[in-house]
């Protein structure tokens, strides 16, 4: 028997976060995605994420595209605003949403399809505007929802599960994302909790607009020896540059001296992000250090982890175009129609 949804009831004793919540009021729906699938190990380090930050659900919007990715915003956050649009249109729709209603947190959640081929254009636009959010690329290299073809993430030469030869280069989401402005750019592995955590963490904390790309195995068509998306190959090759973690300066601070060099950026909401290098030298901070270690560890058949690059004076796309602090949606009718004469005003400006 399967219940579509959880039950409601859970121990008294369960811990809650400091407004009032348990981890299991951040859960959605029983997932009904393959046993093992990466994405649910997503959902739970977003559900864990959005519980250690303390976030009202009521105060996130949800939203997908298409494909067996954008089905996940189901089972994480069930008490959250949610839409699920069409194929690749995911950015535009959240576009609205956030300059509709800036006082909500915007998870935009999407796949290799979804992003990479039918919604390229899209997801080059959404990062070059700075649009506010956390964008989630949850990546497997193939279309699980039509029988595993290989999808424009696959990297050349990578095997199908029916032997096939994959022969055409791969879009590179994170290497688009530095070109095209974005001032968070991360990629973290399903199977590593411990860094996706606050790899999530951080980019909701950003103030500007945030892409991680979490390579996630598809268990049914891309987990088989050959595969670079496998748990096994990313196992092996996973080549992380730093690690990451916050500290709430409203609470006592206690520590033990991390080792290495440390890098400590402030951010908006007071916190304090971390970061622990683990290549000397490596700077998360110079986006062009970060195209090129993101290139030289692909030419040795690494898959690079952890923050890439990070702006901490980020801005959004509020800023760039000076709208109201009051959301939009909140303004009544005389401040979205002033009158014809401050209409005639503001078009002789243009002249």
């Amino acid at each position: 028997m399967t219940y579509l949804t959880k039950p409601r009831w859970h121990h008294p004793t369960l811990a809650t976060n400091k407004v009032g919540y348990t981890r299991r009021d951040y859960e959605g729906k029983i997932s009904t995605l393959c046993a093992g699938c990466g994405h649910d190990s997503i959902s739970a380090a977003l559900i864990q994420a959005c519980w250690q930050l303390d976030i009202e659900p009521h105060r996130v919007a949800k939203l997908s595209g298409i494909g067996c990715s954008s089905k996940t915003p189901d089972y994480f956050l069930g008490a959250s605003h949610g839409f699920n649009t069409v194929h690749g249109r995911m950015p535009s729709v959240l576009t609205g949403a956030n300059l509709a209603n800036r006082d909500l947190l915007y998870l935009g959640v999407s796949g290799d399809g979804d992003s990479a081929s039918i919604g390229l254009g899209q997801f080059a636009h959404v990062m070059r505007r700075a649009v506010r959010m956390v964008y989630i690329v949850e990546n497997n290299g193939v279309y699980g929802l039509t029988k595993g073809q290989f999808s424009a993430t696959a990297d050349f030469g990578s095997k199908s599960k029916k032997g096939v030869v994959n022969p055409e280069s791969p879009v590179d989401l994170v290497t688009m994302a530095l070109q095209l402005g974005a001032t968070y750019v991360a990629r973290g592995f399903s199977g590593d909790k411990a860094q996706l955590v606050p790899l999530i963490e951080g980019a909701i904390r950003h103030g500007g607009a945030a892409f991680i790309d979490v390579i996630s195995p598809c268990v049914a068509f891309n987990n088989h020896e050959g595969s670079t998306r496998s748990y096994d190959h990313v196992r092996e090759h996973n080549e992380a540059v730093n690690r990451i973690d916050f500290i709430d300066l409203a609470a006592e601070i206690k520590a033990e001296p991390m080792p290495g060099e440390v890098i400590e950026l402030p951010q908006h909401d007071g916190t304090v992000m971390r970061l622990r290098k683990l290549h000397e030298h490596y700077d998360p901070t110079d986006r062009v250090a970060a195209m090129q270690q993101v290139h030289a560890l692909q030419a040795k058949g690494e898959v690079v982890t952890g923050l890439l690059y990070v702006d901490p004076q980020a801005t959004d796309l509020h800023a760039a175009l000076s709208t109201s602090t009051t959301p939009l949606n909140q303004l009544d009718e005389r401040a979205l129609c002033p009158g014809s004469a401050t209409l005639a005003k503001i078009n002789d400006s243009l002249r």
